[in-house]
């Protein structure tokens, strides 16, 4: 059995096309089909369901995958701590952010590039159940996601700001003078939202439970820049992290008003998978993270207390 066996057997999983599985691995089709009978042969066991294409992974399959994948992790963190200890840190990081926490994720990639110049990353906009599924399955190196209110078992989180939201509401609004207004208040107007995918939509949900209302949300989008777009003189309102107003465009006929009654202030931080030792790039993220948070991150010191 071979690593490179192993990244045939993941880049299957993942492409589900051995021409495509191929290509990821820079062989040719044949190359890769009788690398993974090789590794069928060596484990005596069927790994792959075939016909005249890929049919998915056996029962055995899956478990050599998961295996393999953690495996693969492994070997890339060990060539990384030595390369650390001979040379200055570098690799390509690859991290998974939440829609609403993309702008502030900007705060750490600055600074780790800063820090480290030899070191590249991939910021992916992902929701919280994709950053999980990523993380367990060695797609992700670390995941910028809530950490308080879905489980997150198996994986090391560093705490790194609160998030409060704000009503964005166009100027002729009602509330458009109003210092804040509640829950309540808020349903009241025809909305726009996250779709009920992100994490964002459930804690807005929850929130508007248990204020015991429930809102009129007209249109769900999963893009932020589209959400923004919809808020314009006599149409729709939306409800949005207080973070993002400090780094996206914010409609010139909008204004934004704290939300309160009840106060919902999730918490965000990173998450990574456990390991020990911890990957050079890992300790890298988990260093930059302790130095800017919390101010730094949504420029409102009194409300990033974790």
């Amino acid at each position: 059995m071979s690593l490179q066996q192993l990244k045939y057997l993941d880049a299957l999983a993942r492409y589900g096309n051995f021409r495509r599985a191929a290509e990821a691995c820079s062989v040719t089709q044949p190359t890769l089909s009788a690398g993974i009978r090789a590794l069928e042969k060596d484990l005596g066991a069927l790994l792959v369901q075939r016909s005249n294409q890929f049919g998915g992974l056996t029962n055995e399959g899956e478990q050599v995958l998961a295996w393999a994948q953690r495996m693969l992790y492994e070997w890339d963190a060990l060539r990384h701590n030595l390369m650390a200890v001979r040379t200055r840190l570098s690799g390509r990081l690859r991290l998974g952010a939440i829609p609403t926490a993309l702008p502030p994720v900007s705060a750490i990639t600055n600074e780790l590039c800063r820090q480290h110049p030899d070191v590249s990353v991939t910021v992916l906009s992902m929701t919280s159940n994709q950053i999980q599924e990523a993380l367990a399955h060695f797609r992700l190196d670390v995941g910028l996601t809530y950490l308080d209110n879905e489980p997150l078992p198996d994986l090391e989180t560093l705490p790194l700001y609160r998030e409060r939201y704000v009503l964005l509401t166009p100027h002729d609004s009602p509330f458009a003078g109003r210092a804040s207004i509640t829950w309540a208040e808020a349903a009241t107007l025809p909305l726009t939202l996250l779709t009920g995918d992100m994490q964002n939509r459930r804690i807005v949900d929850a929130a508007f439970r248990e204020a015991g209302v429930q809102p009129s949300a007209r249109v769900d989008t999963n893009s932020i820049i589209t959400l923004c777009a919809h808020i314009q003189p006599g149409g729709w309102s939306s409800i949005l992290p207080a973070a993002l107003l400090s780094t996206i465009a914010q409609p010139r006929a909008a204004t934004a008003v704290p939300i309160v009654a009840p106060d919902r202030r999730p918490l965000i931080g990173l998450a990574a998978l456990h390991s020990d030792p911890v990957p050079p790039l890992i300790a890298a993220v988990w260093s930059c993270g302790r130095q800017i948070m919390p101010a730094a991150l949504t420029g409102d010191p009194a409300e990033t207390g974790v």
